[in-house]
């Protein structure tokens, strides 16, 4: 059973969010990290694009497959993780610590606010 931790937000194309200090930091969650298999190559958007909730903003590659990450928000791209580009197997190791994506300086904090809860995640999931 993927975890699904209590103080993050979600979306159903399973991004995490949490928003601090005006700052949402975002990744992939666990179940998407385990659905995905050993992940071999993250791409990140470049720092100071604008970017859209719901768009693609960058792709992970995994042995077997490789997906799109979309926007929890509306704002700009703070930083990214460069760890990732030497070591993505953080994503896998550590979807919601070191594994991490992006930083977005949302436009709306309350936008933060519509993600899905963990509580409707878990639902999505069908747990």
């Amino acid at each position: 059973m993927a975890t699904v931790p209590a103080d993050l937000r979600f979306t159903e194309t399973h991004e995490w969010a949490r928003l601090a200090k005006g700052e949402l930091t975002m990744g992939i969650t666990d179940y998407a990290q385990e659905e995905m298999g050993e992940i071999v190559m993250v791409e990140l958007p470049e720092a100071e694009a604008r970017v859209r909730k719901g768009e693609a903003i960058g792709s992970i590659e995994a042995v077997k497959t490789a997906e799109d990450f979309y926007s929890p928000v509306d704002g700009k791209v703070l930083r990214v993780n460069e760890k990732l580009q030497s070591s993505p197997e953080l994503v896998n190791q550590s979807p919601y610590e070191q594994g991490w994506l992006v930083v977005i300086v949302p436009e709306d904090e309350k936008s933060f606010e519509q993600l899905l809860t963990p509580e409707q995640y878990k639902q999505h999931l069908g747990e």
